[in-house]
């Protein structure tokens, strides 16, 4: 394999918008090369770092296709590499890097010109992936590896979670071991408190791998900073988990609103929707348990005629309305109120994991996670207008993890929903999104279009690979490279917390150094108890 530093080859054409080719040395062997590496092409005045997005073989005379020639004679073979057969690179620059004024100063900046025609390219060296990536420190992450080197690969935090952000990337590709470790470097880096929807149970006191080995989740890594609530109490318990706080939904909390998302899920018509607003307002704050409680009699039809609700739609809303009663965790007025607990702990720097335990129905988790999305955002809302009105600190910035995204924020109904006002605002009330998902086509362009940043594994579904690339420049190169990723622990990422597009290895996650290399530096403590974790666990 080439040194670092030592010449592939030279530019022989290309434009701005399509990348350039370069010829490659006859002493470079094409097989070494990958797409997903990095070059440097030095220009005359320029040093511009690119990544390898396709690799093509070419013959000087179409003959030799024709009728190939033996190259079983080893002295043949390399006079014909040197002279009638050759491979070229299609390489995307996107930066240049300490060639100007500018560069020098201010560090890489996008690329707006290409290198002249002959200049030389070199394979990418480790300094030059440190000079556009940066190091890891007060705000940058580690998140993984280039292909093929061991430089440390650094997100951007704070400016992660200025936007939403999206991890996507087909069944079994590492998307949850992915998500573990970003969650990590928001609470080792203090950039933002989460709130995460945990519909498996993987991100609150232990998961599981692909092997089906147990890892360590946040509660175990991080016991001060991280609180477990849960809908089913028999479920954490028989997991030997200990819980913050117990989840129960009442009747009285569920609001209209709150149906327009279960519309598909509880196979609901539109006028059904619409019948749920007019009981709403007859009963109010009743108005679900007083639905449910509607006989079949010359009442309710006098009834269903005063609100013009046709009897078919309200026998389809009472079947609906009927697998919400079947839910475990439904009273008819809850005890405590699952909002104010959730924000009590926000507010004092704790990350919240909610666990589904057996509940793992879709409708289960669409009416939670919705519900209190709802409540907690206009509790930001009010906090955050406050701030700006009397000019006080405003709350700390809040990320929303959510699973099977597709299912809140699909074009159908994403404009109607809190997920899709979120995301679409941006931070405006210091709010983001964390969309976690294996169908990325199934969400709405317009919210796609709006996540800063994204994290993706390997797709094969073109239309799924066209979505996650949707509106970024140089779509069709990296494209290629998107479907040639390694089926598990390799992403491409895009966005604003990285300076350029990056394939990266991700870090190692689940083994007993891979845990103390998480945990904050200076936590002598907290290291110390992990370390006594982690021998019981490994015995």
């Amino acid at each position: 394999m080439p040194e670092n530093n030592e010449q592939l080859g030279i530019v022989i054409s290309g434009s701005l918008n399509k990348g350039v080719e370069v010829r490659l040395d006859s002493a470079a062997s094409v097989e070494d090369m990958a797409v997903g590496r990095y070059v440097t092409i030095e220009g005359e005045k320029r040093r511009f770092f690119g990544m390898i997005t396709d690799i093509s073989l070419g013959v000087i005379d179409q003959k030799l296709t024709l009728t190939p020639p033996d190259i079983s004679d080893p002295f043949m073979a390399e006079v014909l590499a040197g002279t009638s057969v050759y491979a070229t690179l299609h390489v995307l620059p996107m930066l240049t890097i300490g060639g100007g004024v500018t560069e020098l100063i201010e560090g890489p900046q996008p690329v707006k010109t290409v290198a002249s025609h002959f200049s030389r390219v070199n394979l990418a060296s480790q300094r030059d992936v440190e000079l556009v990536f940066g190091g890891e420190d007060e705000r940058k992450f580690y998140i993984g590896t280039p292909l093929d080197m061991e430089t440390r690969i650094c997100l951007d935090l704070p400016e992660l979670v200025k936007r939403s952000n999206g991890i996507f990337g087909k069944s079994g590709t590492g998307k949850t071991f992915l998500t573990r470790i970003l969650l990590i470097g928001m609470l080792q880096k203090s950039a933002a408190v989460n709130l995460i929807f945990d519909m498996h149970s993987e991100y609150g006191w232990a998961g599981t791998s692909e092997g089906g080995r147990a890892v360590k989740a946040l509660k175990q890594l991080f016991p001060e900073q991280v609180a477990v609530f849960t809908l089913d109490e028999e479920n954490s318990r028989r997991r030997k988990v200990s819980t913050d706080f117990v989840v129960k939904i009442g009747y009285d909390e569920i609001e209209a609103e709150d149906m327009v998302l279960l519309r598909q899920t509880l196979n609901l018509t539109e006028p059904a929707i619409e019948a749920v607003y007019q009981l709403s307002r007859r009963f109010r704050r009743d108005w679900l348990l007083s639905t449910l409680q509607l006989k079949d009699s010359e009442e309710t039809r006098e009834l269903l005629k005063e609100l013009s609700i046709h009897e078919s739609t309200f026998q389809n809303l009472q079947r609906g309305l009927a697998t919400i009663r079947r839910l475990p965790f439904i009273e008819s007025h809850a005890s405590t109120n699952a909002v104010e607990a959730i924000l009590d702990h926000l507010d004092r720097g704790s990350n919240v994991v909610l666990e589904f335990g057996r509940y793992r129905d879709i409708t289960a988790y669409i009416l939670v996670a919705n519900m209190l999305t709802r409540r907690i955002y206009a509790k930001y809302q009010e906090r955050m207008e406050r701030a700006m009105g009397e000019d006080i600190a405003p709350p700390h910035p809040l990320v929303i993890t959510i699973e099977e995204a597709h299912r809140f924020l699909n074009p159908g109904i994403a404009s109607q929903t809190i997920f899709g006002t979120i995301a679409r605002e941006m931070r405006k009330y210091n709010v983001t999104l964390l969309v976690i998902d294996q169908r990325p086509s199934g969400i709405d362009d317009e919210v796609m279009s709006q996540l800063g940043t994204k994290i993706s594994c390997l797709l094969d579904n073109e239309r799924d690979i066209d979505s996650v690339l949707s509106g970024v420049s140089g779509k069709s190169e990296l494209k290629s490279v998107l479907a040639r990723l390694e089926s598990r622990q390799q992403a491409l990422i895009f966005g604003h917390a990285v300076p350029m597009p990056v394939v990266v290895r991700t870090r190692e996650y689940g083994s007993a150094d891979s845990y103390k290399d998480f945990l904050p530096a200076g936590a002598a403590e907290i290291r110390k108890q992990a370390e006594k974790d982690i021998e019981e666990l490994w015995q």
